[in-house]
């Protein structure tokens, strides 16, 4: 018995030992339970704390920045284009296709709206994984891939990616508390870099697929988010094929999780990637000579004012909101225009007219033109961007003639598309001295706004603005200036008459200025003022200013809005000074505004990205002649159309309604004009070469009426086409008060026979 009691002791010792041991164990775990949370909560306060890196403020979480496009729109809100560093336009989560908000989450988080931004099952699989070394997919959620885009910086190594990863952790935990589902999903879309000038989901959407992100099919939609994996992998410029394979892993993930039924996948995955390329650049796009002008506009304007921070505004990153004046197709047309015209009909024609002249397209003579070309081309090479570069670098000027006298791989333009070559940099110097340029500036008269504007022939190979930028000589487009003198200050009427005989007007230097006419026609008659306009009469233009002194017709051209140098000398009634297309045309409109100037604008206000009005716009205006003389403007600009130097449009375009207009070819013809004015638009065109020793040798070719007319027809007939547009065809309006002469010329030559029969009477 006392065996069994002592027995029975040492068991329950052993039990006891035992129960103590288990316990002991117990409590380590628990401790190390505890002592674990306690560390990762300690870890993640520090992370909080930004001992472990740096971790954004509440201010940076609740206003991450991020830079933003200035946009450019057009009249009916249309984009044109945009000025960044990062080419990025925000959109709310309202603005996204539900297309694209099912690929993403389908396929890079399926569990989004159940997380708080960190998906515990998700890092579950991947722990699986790496002990199996089965790859089960990442586990960073869509919040975590916000947290790294916005906040953290590229690792540069296994440990540096760890405490990157726990940063993700905390951040996407505060992000979870700051934003909403819909609101996370929007940033990371509009944060995202797509490549290719396509920062964000707007852009994106515009570049790969000319659409907007509410507007994106499924397909479409599928492979933006396939792309988000690794967008320069998943180049669709570069590499289509694994792009399409990726959608269609997007599409399959959709399949899976129900987004799509079995027939919408088989339909979707068996269909082409059907991108529809919309490049984003300075250089690239519609208008980018009007958009390279508004940048330097802009720029100044953006620098004058500013931010509630009290920083300037940057045109390059604060999302700027830019409402243009232009509007959409019709500057669509005016770039038609000049491509049909000079890319089909005139550069051809000019080649032609020059085939087998060795001094080709230059007109000098023979003794001079080998030192006269040379003297051209050498200046040419000096304004070029290679001479300038190589200069920088310190190269010496022995190793600059070198490289530009040494053949080498280029591209070209042409009309027929770009030309990968070899030549030297001096022979593709004189290859661009054969091209023809142009410039068109289309004007609304009654409110100044400009409505299209095309500075040359693309923006990648010329970067001289011929419609602000250059200034060359107008001819006799500079004609109706004199002849407002005599509709204003002389009570003449277009049916006026004046001998068309030559006049010998004396200079200040005591010299004489006899004009010469290229018109032959009713030389020593009487002619119309009418008449003599539309035939382009310089002897009728010379006894004008004669009679009304230069300095009146500078004063005149001043009230017109030509700032330009204007010598106050008779030969300007011939057109001889240089000014700018975008002067020229805000005068001419001028006729067509009653006689009120209107400075021409290209912007009707700027807001900021959120929407808020920073400045409107209106154009300056100053009276510049009576609505009575401005209307006997116009009906002397209608003989250009109706029977003068204008009159293809009739012919051969085909245009019957009311147009005023004048030509102008200058000296040698280096340079062709044409302004056309019809009572809601006035347009002006100019055509040359660069240098003004380049041009056809005939006036038949190189008249206005052939180099820059045409343009004007083929812009202005598909604007009329346009019922979007519904550009007004009818007549100029009549002034409000009864006219003090007669404009029809019939009725004119009655009433002055009849005043010289009076007055024989009298006598």
């Amino acid at each position: 018995m006392g065996i069994k009691k002592m027995t029975t002791a040492k068991s329950s010792d052993k039990k006891t030992k035992k129960s103590t041991g288990f316990q002991k164990w117990i409590l380590i775990l628990w401790a190390s339970f505890f002592v674990g949370i306690g560390l990762l909560i300690g870890l993640f306060v520090l992370i909080s704390n930004g001992y472990l890196g740096k971790m954004p403020s509440f201010e940076e979480l609740e206003n991450p920045q991020s830079s933003q496009a200035s946009l450019i729109y057009a009249d009916d809100g249309r984009l044109i284009g945009s000025y960044f560093i990062e080419n990025r336009s925000d959109v709310d989560f309202r603005e996204l296709s539900p297309n694209l908000i099912n690929a993403l989450i389908a396929t890079e988080d399926i569990r989004f709206y159940e997380h708080s931004g960190i998906d515990f099952k998700a890092l579950a699989r991947v722990f699986v994984g790496l002990i199996t070394g089965s790859n089960k997919g990442g586990g960073s959620t869509i919040t975590q891939q916000l947290a790294k885009l916005l906040f953290t910086e590229r690792p540069g190594s296994s440990l540096a990616r760890v405490k990157q990863k726990l940063n993700e952790w905390v951040i996407s935990v505060k992000l979870e508390r700051s934003y909403s589902k819909e609101e996370i999903l929007a940033m990371y879309l509009n944060k995202y870099d797509f490549i290719n000038n396509a920062d964000g989901i707007q852009t994106a959407s515009r570049v790969y697929f000319n659409t907007t992100p509410d507007s994106l099919q499924l397909t479409e939609a599928a492979t933006l988010v396939g792309m988000l994996q690794n967008s320069s992998l998943y180049n669709p410029f570069r590499r289509p094929e694994m792009v399409t394979e990726r959608r269609n892993v997007v599409l399959r993930q959709m399949y899976r999780y129900n987004y799509i039924d079995q027939i919408t996948y088989d339909s979707a995955i068996v269909q082409p990637l059907g991108l529809n390329i919309n490049k984003q650049g300075h250089t690239e796009g519609l208008a980018n000579y009007f958009r390279e002008y508004l940048r330097g506009w802009l720029t100044d304007w953006a620098g004058q004012h500013l931010k509630p921070d009290g920083t300037p505004y940057n045109l390059y990153r604060d999302g700027l909101r830019i409402y243009s004046t232009v509007n959409y197709d019709m500057q669509v047309y005016a770039e038609k225009a000049v491509r049909e015209h000079l890319g089909k009909d005139l550069q051809p024609s000019f080649y032609q007219h020059w085939k087998g002249y060795p001094n080709a397209p230059f007109v000098f003579e023979e003794d001079d033109a080998d030192a006269e070309i040379e003297k051209i081309l050498q200046t040419a090479k000096l304004r070029s961007e290679r001479y300038r570069l190589m200069k920088k670098a310190n190269y010496s000027n022995d190793s600059i003639d070198f490289s530009f006298n040494t053949p080498t791989e280029m591209t070209l333009f042409s009309w027929n598309g770009d030309i990968d070559t070899v030549m030297t940099p001096m022979d593709s110097i004189r290859y661009y001295k054969y091209i023809l340029q142009a410039g068109v500036m289309s004007v609304q008269p009654q409110t100044g706004h400009v409505k299209a504007y095309v500075g040359g022939l693309d923006y990648r190979y010329f970067k001289y603005d011929n419609v602000t930028q250059a200034k060359r000589q107008v001819g006799s487009t500079f004609k109706p200036f004199v002849y407002t003198l005599a509709m204003q200050e002389g009570n003449m009427s277009p049916c006026s008459k004046m001998p068309n005989v030559q006049p010998i007007i004396r200079l200040a230097d005591g010299t004489f200025w006899k004009p010469r006419n290229s018109n032959k026609k009713f030389e020593g008659q009487e002619v119309t003022l009418k008449w003599a306009l539309a035939n382009s009469i310089n002897w009728i233009s010379a006894q004008l200013i004669d009679k009304y002194n230069p300095a009146a017709v500078v004063k005149m051209a001043r009230n017109l809005g030509i700032t330009s140098y204007l010598p106050a000398v008779p030969s300007i009634a011939l057109g001889t000074p240089d000014v700018s297309l975008y002067e020229m045309v805000g005068a001419m409109a001028t006729f067509a505004n009653k006689g009120v100037h209107l400075k021409p604008i290209f912007i009707t206000r700027i807001e900021d990205k959120n929407g808020n009005v920073l400045e409107r716009f209106t154009p300056e205006s100053n009276e510049a002649m009576s609505e009575e003389t401005a209307y006997l403007m116009i009906s002397l600009m209608k003989g250009v159309v109706e029977s003068g130097t204008g009159v293809r449009l009739r012919y051969k375009y085909g245009f019957r309604n009311p147009i005023a207009g004048k030509t102008g070819t200058t000296q040698n013809q280096s340079d062709g004009w044409f302004m056309g004015i019809t009572p809601k638009l006035v347009t002006g065109v100019w055509v040359g070469a660069e240098d003004r020793s380049v041009h056809f040798r005939t006036i038949k070719e190189g008249q206005g009426a052939n180099m820059a007319l045409p343009i004007w027809a083929l812009y202005m007939k598909d604007v009329y086409a346009d019922k979007k547009i519904d550009l007004y065809r009818g007549d100029f309006e009549k002034p409000s008060k009864p006219l003090s002469v007669e404009i029809d010329c019939d009725k004119f030559d009655a009433l002055q026979r009849k005043k010289f029969y009076e007055s024989v009477d009298d006598f």
